[in-house]
């Protein structure tokens, strides 16, 4: 009996330890977590510049919209961060505003909504330690209404204000 007694509380006191443990170091986790969330910002926007580049080269070869040619895309200052839920994969999100233009022969070349700026999200994806982008856009859509429609897949994870940074 003394035996099973003896067993019964190392083993409680182990359970305490624990827990102690795992709180303890779920600050520390949190701090470095933030860390490397200001890392990755950091480098996003010494980056920015070619990042943008690159999702127009991309964006502009998808051939979306069909029938559109991409003429301009206009990149706001504000950048909205979320973690995909199943990769854990960060994601940067900016607004952008793009003009088009028919393509000749496109079918696109009588509709008068062409002409009409059309305001999207831009996505990149930080991977295997780098920046990058594949030129997914999302149309009608800001970043955080982006993140609200993809909750099942994203979680936000910091917003970043143009003026806050300067």
């Amino acid at each position: 009996m003394g035996t099973a007694l003896s067993l019964i509380a190392t083993l409680a006191v182990a359970a305490v330890a624990g827990m102690a443990a795992i709180l303890a170091f779920r600050p520390i986790r949190a701090a470095r977590q933030a860390e490397r969330l200001a890392l990755e910002q950091r480098d996003f926007h010494r980056q920015r510049e070619q990042l943008e580049a690159k999702f127009i080269e991309r964006a502009s070869i998808s051939g979306k919209p069909r029938g559109l040619r991409w003429t301009d895309v206009a990149f706001d200052d504000d950048v909205v961060y979320a973690r995909d839920r199943r990769t854990g994969g960060l994601k940067a999100l900016v607004a952008v505003e793009v003009s088009f233009e028919a393509i000749e022969g496109g079918g696109m070349e009588e509709v008068e909504a062409v002409s009409n700026v059309r305001a999207a999200t831009a996505e990149f994806l930080y991977e295997a330690g780098r920046w990058k982008t594949n030129g997914r856009v999302y149309f009608n859509l800001a970043p955080t209404a982006t993140v609200k429609y993809l909750s099942t897949d994203l979680e936000l994870v910091a917003e970043e204000h143009a003026a806050a940074r300067l």
